[in-house]
């Protein structure tokens, strides 16, 4: 059967299962299932063998282990006052920038996302706080919304990321150097946001009333003793991947028991933070490894429908340049991300794209970097932005206007893709500076 009207088939039946409401690992099963016995004619047996070796093969990846480590610290955190923290200790630092305290959406969930590998416990952990004090204070709701939706992003670029987990594993690629690859990329968005606020409150200070209220040199530096908590975990898990005492699976230990010994000292550990952070990240974590075993097993059945192969090959002898071939799949990105999440869209596009991206001569490790990116843009677009629902669980505020007021920084981040793409080393500097390697 022709390549494309297989790829067609495949795509119909994903669109038909994830369409009709089915959970994303099931309707995954479904597909791959459906185009082996329909498409190949598998036996029920066969297909049974096939799905048993993918469990076991995915049930038995170590690479795996540190999801649901990090997930545990960021229901942790999201569960005491470290948020509250967060807030405080920005405040002082941020009050003489144009924009005032709008920066802590920014800094906050740049701050958060480096011991949080998820978007939505970003956004939902820094905006728990944020929100209501802006409003209390008279801070343009549209540029509080947006800037919070859009730095809560982060959370999949800044390491450690349970998306670059994923991609490392699936693509072969070291999850180490994907972490330290999406530092540089990650700062570029956080500055684009930080300068973007900056513009629009000097030519309409309004937007951000300016306090009163002045800082002390001493009250500083009670602020920059409010994050120290923070900033000790960030240490001790990007500290312990970076001079290579640990693994990241390793390192999310690590941040867990650090997490948990902060807590204790801080006098806010309980049986019940214990038992909700933990029912959380096992809840969270299943979701994560059903789909992608669910998708493992799809993957294998379009290597046996040869899709992948036959659609790389299909276009590439189209004789697309290397950025217009960028462009179509940046496209194709922003198309899924308006449908599905981050995590579906990795394992579900990788088995197509990478060939294609391989094929083109770019670096996997960068790749890596910009699907994430591609990924963020997802977040924020409806129907399917799950920034934009948890922005509209903390606000109240209708989905519609929650997306008008992140399409800007919709904008910046498409902006950021543009320039990681026109200057890969913005990503591979970092990796080949810390692992010698040759990017």
């Amino acid at each position: 059967m022709d390549a494309l009207v297989t790829g067609l088939i495949v795509l119909m039946l994903i669109f038909f299962f994830l369409g009709s409401g089915t959970w994303v690992f099931a309707g995954l099963l479904m597909v791959g299932v459906t185009g082996l016995a329909l498409l190949l004619d598998f036996s029920p047996q066969r297909i049974g063998v096939i799905l048993s070796k993918i469990m076991i093969r995915s049930a038995s990846s170590w690479e795996l282990a540190a999801i649901p480590m990090f997930v545990w610290m960021g229901e942790l955190i999201f569960r005491t006052d470290i948020s509250d923290r967060l807030f405080r200790g920005l405040t002082p630092l941020v009050n003489r920038i144009p924009g005032g305290l709008l920066h802590t959406n920014v800094l906050g969930c740049t701050l958060f996302a480096a011991v949080s590998g998820s978007s939505a416990a970003t956004t939902a952990t820094v905006g728990k706080i944020t929100t209501s004090e802006l409003a209390a204070r008279n801070y343009d709701v549209n540029l509080s919304i947006g800037s919070l939706a859009g730095a809560g992003s982060l959370g999949l670029l800044i390491p450690p990321s349970i998306v670059m987990i994923i991609y490392g594993v699936l693509a072969e690629v070291s999850i180490n150097k994907l972490f330290a690859a999406g530092v540089l990329p990650g700062l570029l968005i956080a500055g684009l946001y930080s300068g973007y606020i900056i513009y629009r409150c000097v030519r309409q200070p309004e937007l951000a009333p300016r306090s009163s209220e002045g800082y002390s040199f001493v009250q500083t530096l009670q602020g920059i003793w409010l994050l120290m908590p923070i900033l000790l975990l960030v240490g001790v898990v990007l500290g312990s991947i970076y001079s290579g005492l640990a693994t990241p699976s390793e390192a999310a230990g690590v941040g867990v028991g650090a997490t948990m010994l902060l807590i204790i000292v801080t006098r806010q550990f309980s049986w019940t933070i214990f038992t909700e952070s933990l029912m959380g990240a096992v809840k969270v974590s299943c979701m994560v490894c059903s789909i992608l075993v669910a998708a493992a097993f799809l993957s294998t059945a379009m290597g046996y429908l040869h899709v992948p192969q036959d659609l790389a090959h299909a276009i590439g002898s189209l004789g697309l340049s290397p950025y217009v071939l960028i462009l179509i799949l940046a496209l194709f990105y922003i198309m899924l991300g308006l449908f599905l999440d981050g995590i579906s869209i990795t394992v579900m596009s990788l088995p197509i794209t990478l060939p294609l991206i391989l094929q083109a001569g770019f670096d996997p490790l960068w790749f890596g970097v910009f699907l994430v990116v591609m990924v963020e843009l997802g977040q924020v677009t409806p129907p399917v932005g799950f920034n934009l629902f948890v922005m509209q669980n903390l606000t109240g505020h209708p989905i519609g206007r929650v997306a008008r007021a992140a399409a800007p920084f919709f904008i910046l981040m498409s902006i950021a893709a543009v320039i990681l793409t026109a200057v890969p080393e913005l990503a591979l500097w970092l990796p080949a500076t810390l692992f010698d390697t040759v990017p």
